[in-house]
């Protein structure tokens, strides 16, 4: 089987244009997917510089395949199953910087470098007051990274203001552009460094707010000799991804000349308001996730998959996210209603097997974050109780009361529910003593109007199973 480099394929290079830091599975299934295909199927012509933001990472596997690899896409399209591969030639370059300096500085002063990308994990975007600037080497944080390479663009191009950087990070924090900048001038105001040059970065760079949303289970290591053998390769860097793909851009005019991934039919949104796209994917997605969870564990059901296709759980996953998630959300009922279909074909996805008890991590936490502002906006617009989330809550604190299960979440969160164990309490007294836990709401829950009374008559009808047929 041959080595796959660029030997062994007929593929041009590319002028850089893009800096990377990041070189996992997620960039590479997705921003990396997204530029190969704009660079073969028109005239984008951007080639990709990999940089390792940390010392620990694979950017040695990439040099040693000269920036390729495949990408297998898989899931449900019109309802059936489809599966395609194929390969990435995007990077054109692999950089270590923590070994091979020089190449790195050489890199951020090309001329021709319009972008910067990144994925360095929510942690990454920090300003450490410690990260001082060095006189040689790297500063810690990957801001102080970009703010010593935004100072030595500076200083090389004269302040030139055609050499200022576009930024479109993908750390999971909202805001994350905007965090990115501050914290550039935080260091620039650490550091010394002239009010020409904050001013510089202010004017002549360009940050983008993103929100992206794609699974990417990785590299396929049970199919791995399968799929060479079909491609041909020894290919170490296989990277397995979903069909579904979101990218929202809350970015300037300028980034979005540069990046117009929307004009190759990629779902790629430019909006001045991200907002309500985060909402929208914070309560249908990972709100179903968190609210299906207890009801379809109760009912003995193992996997997303399973919970969807199951008529009885199926039903009452769908009525929520119709019926109660998507009239509390601020966009087109048209756009929520294909938004919601897709989450549903997502959900029954037969390549991925996504366990109902690794989402049930932290289940409190998250009822707070993706499933308790849906009910308050709900009781707002319509003047009643979703009966279904309030269905979901209560299964949740069935769950967690089950002999059957053993609680993951925050060590306050098991030390309640293990002593509300310890005691014989009717119904009524546990949906007293949770409710009224603002530890765990930021509120006591019992003030909202009928939400008690509803959940101690779910709480009769579940050990029968038939709560979710009565709502």
């Amino acid at each position: 089987m041959r080595e796959l480099n660029r030997q062994h394929t007929d593929i041009a290079a590319l002028p850089i244009k893009i800096l990377q830091f990041g070189e996992g599975n997620f960039l590479r299934a997705f921003s990396d997917w997204m530029i190969d295909i704009m660079n073969k199927e028109g005239d984008y012509q951007h080639g990709i510089a990999v940089v390792q933001p940390i010392d620990q990472g694979i950017v040695h596997m990439l040099q040693a395949q000269d920036g390729l690899y495949h990408h297998v896409l898989r899931g449900l399209k019109d309802g059936q199953p489809h599966e395609e591969t194929r390969l990435i030639s995007a990077i054109q370059q692999c950089i270590n910087p923590f070994k091979d300096l020089a190449a790195y500085k050489a890199v951020v002063l090309l001329p021709e470098l319009e972008m910067v990308i990144s994925n360095t994990t929510e942690a990454g975007i920090v300003f450490n007051e410690e990260d001082v600037l060095p006189t040689e080497g790297l500063p810690k944080t990957f801001p102080g990274k970009v703010t010593l390479l935004l100072w030595e663009r500076f200083q090389h191009f004269a302040a030139a203001q055609d050499k200022g950087l576009s930024f479109i990070p993908v750390e999971l924090i909202d805001k994350n552009g905007q965090k990115l900048k501050e914290a550039i001038l935080k260091y620039a105001e650490l550091w010394s460094l002239p009010a020409e040059f904050s001013s510089w970065v202010e004017n002549h760079n360009y940050f983008a707010n993103t929100l992206v949303d794609r699974i990417v289970p990785g590299y396929p290591k049970d199919e791995i000799e399968e799929i060479q053998a079909s491609i041909g390769f020894k290919d170490n860097l296989v990277v397995a991804s979903e069909i579904f793909h979101l990218w929202v851009m809350e970015a300037p005019e300028q980034i979005q000349k540069q990046f117009p991934a929307d004009k190759f039919g990629l779902n790629v949104i430019y909006t001045n308001n991200q907002a309500p796209y985060r909402t929208r994917k914070v309560r249908v997605l990972n709100g179903a996730h968190t609210s299906m969870v207890p009801v379809a564990l109760l009912h003995g059901l193992e996997t997303v998959r399973e919970t969807v296709e199951d008529n009885k759980v199926g039903a009452f996953v769908q009525q929520i996210i119709f019926e109660e998630i998507l009239p509390t959300i601020d966009l087109p009922q048209a756009e929520l209603e294909e938004f919601a279909n897709q989450v549903i074909e997502r959900f029954k996805n037969p390549f991925i097997r996504h366990e109902l008890k690794s989402i049930a991590l932290n289940s409190i936490p998250k009822f707070k974050v993706r499933v308790l502002p849906t009910i308050l906006d709900y009781i707002s617009i319509k003047k009643e109780l979703p009966k279904g989330l309030v269905t979901a809550l209560t299964y949740l604190i069935s769950l967690y009361l089950s002999d059957d299960f053993e609680i993951k979440d925050d060590h306050n969160v098991v030390e309640f529910f293990h002593g509300l164990k310890g005691k014989a309490l009717t119904p009524e007294e546990i949906v007293d003593q949770v409710l009224g836990q603002t530890e765990f709401w930021d509120q006591d829950l019992r003030e909202i109007k009928g939400l008690s009374d509803a959940m101690i008559k779910v709480m009769a009808t579940i050990e029968s199973g038939m709560a979710i047929d009565r709502i």
